[in-house]
């Protein structure tokens, strides 16, 4: 057994014998179970105990020296955090070891632990060890009314009864999102519940659908995935406004229609990170691509719980073109226009993801890159590379999600063109992207550090007063200055003498 196993182990002994002395009796159930026969990690862990969780959690929590935390009062849920340190000795009671932190969830059953068990959702999460009797000296008690373990060597997700959906709609998404994590499959007749309660998806919180979509979102294969929940009907009633982009045909370089062109471009983000392949990439795309070890920390760097830039990335694939379908606008000549559809699909992303109860900062995240995907190429005049002011204007503008929206660009780019892809035009579009971020860095790193003047500069040189007007010329000079217009104070003074003296004449 590992040492994890051994201290988990030890530390759930010692909640047994604490709820004995409380005259209670207690059962691990759910992920745990599934997880420890599987060989997999985690820390988290289910108590079914036949009293109320709620004391008898707290007892659990003072004799363990954890914390603990309400969940559920009314379902009467609550958590025991126990954090593992340097085992410092003494009696068993005081069990202290170095390493993580531990979720011992507790729960109330009133009738028995099957009745519990029938109540859960999964076969394979529908599995119960009595507490205390999981280590390696003992034999494997297991409590498997439903044929979990059976269900686990056939890798398969299935249904405890045909109302687990009924119950929890948010159980059709965590069927799948479980499936993905455990490379299984749902079985026939869950896939047809799945189906059939599909709509239902629509009664839950939205902040359960953030959570469960996020943990889809950060597996590889997304694309997959999401064109699985599609297939189960369950995208659409989340994001209904997908439903239009099916059918949308776009201009003749486009292969597929704009809802299979946003499915691919989610795939191809993926190749572009380096988590999974895709069928119409090769070596010859991917060597050409930006990547650094500063990329890869940036992309892995959290925006809010649950999120990270490259979760969101893949979001902002998914609806990067949800305005095309509104904006469609044919010439005279027979040829596709889609005016203004980035301003219009951030709006329209913002609304499904605060729907979707997203943070403030993930809606910000995923709005700018859809409004801002198309700016990397517009940059550039024709095979020009973009200005230096052009660079810096985009990095003022995009900001943290600079990076992303490169990455953005380029699966856009893949994603219009699948097997077409003319790998020579592919290496100028990389060099395009590889130069801005060049600059970019350049421009932050050794330029924009340097001040060159501050607002009291020009308060005491041209006798302004704070406002408004202080803040608009230092970003002025700001540009010049990351431009290579000007390199020093007397060349800012110069400039801003200047903006003023034509504001001034502008005015008469």
């Amino acid at each position: 057994m590992s040492l994890l196993k051994q201290n988990i182990t030890a530390i759930l002994d010692r909640a047994s014998r604490l709820l004995v002395e409380q005259g209670h009796q207690g059962y691990i159930v759910g992920g745990f179970i599934r997880d420890w026969l599987l060989g997999r990690g985690t820390n988290d862990i289910d108590i079914a105990v036949d009293g109320n969780a709620l004391d008898i959690a707290r007892e659990v929590a003072k004799g363990l020296g954890g914390k603990f935390v309400l969940l559920d009062e009314i379902n009467r849920i609550a958590r025991v955090v126990v954090i593992e340190k340097e085992r410092q000795g003494g009696p068993p009671q005081n069990l202290q070891f170095r390493g993580a932190k531990w979720h011992l969830d507790f729960s109330s059953f009133w009738d028995t632990i099957e009745s519990d068990l029938a109540r859960r959702d999964f076969t394979i999460d529908a599995m119960a060890v009595k507490l205390g009797h999981l280590g390696a000296d003992i034999p494997l008690k297991l409590i498997d009314p439903f044929s979990g373990k059976e269900d686990l060597k056939n890798r398969t997700v299935r249904a405890v009864n045909e109302r687990i959906f009924e119950v929890d709609a948010a159980r059709l998404l965590r069927a799948v999102r479980l499936a993905a994590e455990l490379d299984f499959t749902i079985e026939p007749k869950t896939e047809s519940l799945i189906r059939r309660y599909s709509q239902s998806i629509v009664r839950i919180s939205g902040e359960r659908v953030r959570e469960e979509l996020l943990r889809l979102l950060n597996l590889p294969r997304t694309a997959q995935h999401l064109r699985y929940l599609d297939a189960l009907g369950l995208l659409l009633a989340l994001v209904p406004e997908l439903a239009e982009s099916k059918g949308v045909e776009q201009p003749t370089v486009h292969l597929w229609d704009v809802f299979e062109h946003s499915l691919q471009t989610v795939a191809a983000v993926e190749f572009l990170i380096g988590e999974n392949d895709w069928e119409y990439g090769s070596k010859d795309i991917l060597s050409t691509v930006p990547w650094s070890d500063a990329i890869a920390r940036h992309l892995s760097g959290e925006v809010s719980k649950g999120s990270n830039h490259k979760t969101l990335l893949k979001l902002a694939a998914l609806l990067h073109d949800i305005a095309k379908p509104k904006t469609k606008f044919v010439d005279n000549a027979g040829k596709a226009h889609f005016y203004g559809h980035t301003k219009e699909g951030a709006a329209i992303t913002a609304a499904i993801l605060n729907r979707l109860r997203f943070s403030n900062k993930e809606i910000n995240l995923v709005k700018s890159l859809v409004y801002h995907h198309l700016r990397p190429v517009q940059m550039s005049n024709g095979r020009e590379l973009p200005t230096r002011r052009a660079i810096y204007r985009y990095s003022r503008d995009t900001g943290d999600v600079g990076i992303d929206i490169l990455f953005l660009a380029l699966a856009d780019y893949l994603a219009t063109y699948g097997s077409l892809v003319d790998i020579e035009e592919w290496k100028g579009y990389c060099q395009l992207m590889n130069y801005i971020l060049m600059e970019r860095e350049k421009q932050q790193a050794n330029v924009l550090p340097m001040k060159l003047i501050d607002g009291y500069d020009l308060m005491n040189t041209f006798g302004l007063t704070p406002g408004s007007l202080v803040g608009e010329l230092l970003a002025l000079v700001r540009e010049a200055q990351a431009s290579g217009e000007l390199t020093t104070r007397e060349e800012a003074l110069t400039l801003v003498r200047q903006e003023l003296n034509k504001r001034q004449f502008e005015a008469n």
